[in-house]
């Protein structure tokens, strides 16, 4: 009996193989071309790199084979990568932006080498993006314009930076609503992220000195780890039903200790708190609307004195703020179209006074930055496509089932809300090169992996309602 399911097995495995043999031919010709050009390569040329190399080109190898079985993989290691791994260049291009970069590097072959076809998902939200992605790289090539002869261009390295960051952004978003086909896959990466950056706020609570030295500082100090944190948090402790009402208990105690941390350890840091309370806020009046619809308006009142008191305490901060807004938004009237490209005007400012000083000067604001970066044309395609994912999850936490979904689409609304404040604030969404940096990444590629979840959704949603008619 045993032997005649082991030669079942084999068979199956032969018509699999058999299946896919010019593809695992194809794969195996190229990394033995690769490992071959390694391990025969003249050891005098590579010197004391040679192991280096080596290691990392099976490391490589290792980590294709895994993404490729697994793609979810891929994605929880640029998460958790993110979160622990120091390793960066020059300029900060680190280890979330290269093993996302792999990924989709894999995925494109998958679709291109195994599935022979190119598929994206049917959603409202793709469209907007795509279209965003395309302007972005128009933006690059009028970025190679002087726009200001008595001014410099940012380097090519800053302007591909700048690049880099929006179609990686773009890409972690497709990624999440094109390889996330189940919930399962979705648990797991949503419980990775509220576990990991649960031990981070309890430790930041205890006050352990080793928490900080654990995790990286570009995550641990992004705006969007503390929002995504507390929404997604919230929106299972709110509405997750399959949840014991302990469980849910513990949740809500991990929010109380994260605003502790937020406001007790860093309340000048107002980009680390006010976002977060804006997504509990969005999550309970989406979630309990009915009930508090003719109260809402007292939420105004309080809502209103935080923002005021939060201002009124940084008036020379706000006020700069908004002079370089004027500024930089003067600047961009050369090319409001579709931008001067990525990082230029940064360079431009010297020729442009703010507060009598000649400087280079940031805008310190998400949607500035798209003006001047993409112009206007850039900035309606990233309003319409958060439009496009929040109407998308009105709609699709309607027909989402109960339990993990159902919390995860109200989670993630409220992430949304909390991520546009937190681009108001400061270029938290898109980091700028010359502020946030491409270590930002680390932190922000969040806000993009958990609003690709709402497509993910939308189509296992989709896909079982096909599947019963």
């Amino acid at each position: 009996m045993l032997f005649f399911k082991n030669n079942e097995l084999l068979k199956i495995a032969s018509h699999q193989l058999g299946k896919y043999k010019n593809v695992v031919l194809r794969f195996a010709f190229i990394l033995a071309v690769l490992a071959s050009s390694f391990l025969f390569a003249p050891k005098i040329a590579l010197g004391n790199r040679y192991p280096i190399l080596l290691s990392f080109l099976f490391l490589a190898l290792g980590l294709f084979i895994l993404i490729l079985r697994w793609p979810i993989l891929g994605l929880i290691l640029v998460m958790v990568g993110g979160m622990f791994i120091p390793f960066s260049w020059q300029g900060g291009f680190n280890v979330s932006q290269i093993g996302l970069a792999a990924v989709l590097g894999v995925w494109f072959l998958d679709m291109l080498v195994v599935q022979r076809k190119f598929q994206i998902v049917r959603s409202r939200a793709v469209l907007p993006i795509l279209l965003f992605a395309l302007i972005s790289i128009l933006s690059f090539f009028l970025g190679q314009f002087s726009w200001y002869p008595f001014a410099r261009n940012a380097p090519l390295a800053a302007q591909l930076g700048g690049l880099a960051i929006n179609l990686l952004s773009v890409g972690a978003f497709l990624l999440v609503a094109h390889l996330v086909d189940n919930y399962h896959k979705l648990k797991f990466l949503t419980w990775t992220f509220i576990i990991f950056g649960s031990i981070y706020v309890l430790g930041r609570f205890l006050k352990l000195d080793w928490i900080d030295h654990l995790y990286q500082l570009g995550f641990t100090a992004g705006s969007l780890f503390w929002t995504w944190l507390v929404a997604l948090l919230a929106g299972q402790a709110l509405a997750n039903r399959d949840l014991k009402f302990g469980k849910r208990l513990l949740l809500g105690i991990l929010i109380l200790l994260t605003f502790y941390v937020a406001l007790d350890q860093a309340f000048d840091w107002r980009s680390g708190w006010f976002p977060p309370l804006v997504s509990i806020a969005v999550i309970i009046a989406i979630r309990y609307w009915r009930n508090i619809r003719y109260f809402a308006i007292l939420a105004v009142i309080p809502f209103y004195f935080i923002v005021t008191a939060s201002i009124g305490q940084e008036d020379w901060s706000w006020g700069t703020r908004m002079d370089a807004w004027v500024i930089v938004l003067s600047i961009a009237s050369v090319s409001p179209i579709l931008g001067m490209g990525f990082a230029n005007y940064y360079w431009y400012t010297p020729l442009f006074p703010i507060r009598g000083y000649d400087v280079r000067f940031n805008s310190h604001s998400q949607f500035v930055d798209l003006i001047a970066q993409t112009g206007l044309v850039g900035l309606t395609c990233f309003i319409w496509f958060f439009i496009e994912v929040g109407l998308l999850g009105l709609k699709v936490v309607k027909s989402a089932p109960e339990g993990f979904a159902k919390a995860y689409i109200y989670g993630a609304l409220g992430g949304l809300a909390g991520t546009l404040v937190a681009g108001y604030l400061v270029d938290w969404v898109l980091p700028f090169v010359y502020n946030i940096g491409m270590t930002g990444f680390r932190a922000s590629v969040l806000a993009w992996l958990f609003l690709g979840g709402i497509v993910s959704i939308e189509q296992i949603v989709r896909h079982q309602a096909n599947s019963i008619s």
